[in-house]
């Protein structure tokens, strides 16, 4: 017997609370009845989403892309705007872990499977990102200092963060930042707290993933040594 959720996510549903909201909605029957959250299948179930059959556990794929500004980090988009999915040619149903904006560019993996989307995105998990940053003109180092140690951004304080300066002139300072959250325009909103405007944003790594000599646009699937570390982050 496997958890509901779990043989919903493998099967290539969604992520595991994805499949929560389609189990809490009576979207989800097993053998006919409308299955309940907690609910439990066997090898042999006949499992349907919106009435729909279910099949057999998918194979997973894992994809590491160079998004490019312009793209919008969805599945699709009712704006009829360029989206991540137009750049990668996998038969599967794959979805982006996690968000980049529109205007940002830089490493995104994605995937089909729903547990890791999971792990890599839930909160308590702290799992560190960074980008580069070119930011409107000089970042002094108590301003350094102040957003390490966390600013207010709609009234929350930030959780520390990691900034190292690259380089910076009377116009512009070029830095490293990480930070383990995942708030919207996160990175932006920090650097506005101190007066600054980010004028370029790239993600260049989770955890210890890089993004590496992959051009904007390109992509390629990541090794099972790979997938492996991202699987015990």
């Amino acid at each position: 017997m496997v958890r509901l959720n779990k043989y919903l996510a493998d099967c290539g549903v969604g992520s595991r609370r994805e499949c929560d909201r389609l189990i809490a909605d009576g979207a989800v029957k097993i053998n006919g009845r409308v299955a309940q959250l907690g609910d439990a299948v066997d090898e042999g179930a006949h499992v349907t989403v919106h009435d729909k059959r279910i099949g057999d556990k998918q194979k997973n794929y894992y994809i590491l892309l160079h998004k490019p500004k312009g793209y919008v980090t969805t599945v699709k988009d009712d704006l009829g705007r360029k989206t991540v999915m137009d750049l990668v040619h996998v038969n599967a149903r794959l979805y982006p872990v996690g968000r980049l904006d529109y205007d940002t560019e830089g490493l995104l993996i994605l995937t089909n499977d729903g547990d890791l989307a999971n792990r890599l995105t839930h909160p308590r998990n702290e799992i560190n990102k960074t980008y580069v940053a070119r930011i409107s003109g000089q970042l002094t180092d108590a301003e350094r200092i102040r957003l390490e140690k966390g600013v207010l951004i709609d009234g929350i304080k930030t959780a520390p963060a990691r900034i190292k300066i690259l380089s910076r002139d009377v116009h512009h300072t070029r830095c490293e930042i990480t930070i383990h959250e995942g708030r919207n325009r996160q990175v932006k909103k920090m650097f506005e707290t101190v007066g600054k405007e980010v004028e370029f944003l790239k993600r260049v790594a989770v955890g210890e993933l890089r993004l590496g000599g992959l051009k904007r646009g390109e992509y390629r699937f990541l090794t099972e040594i790979e997938v492996e570390y991202l699987k015990n982050l």
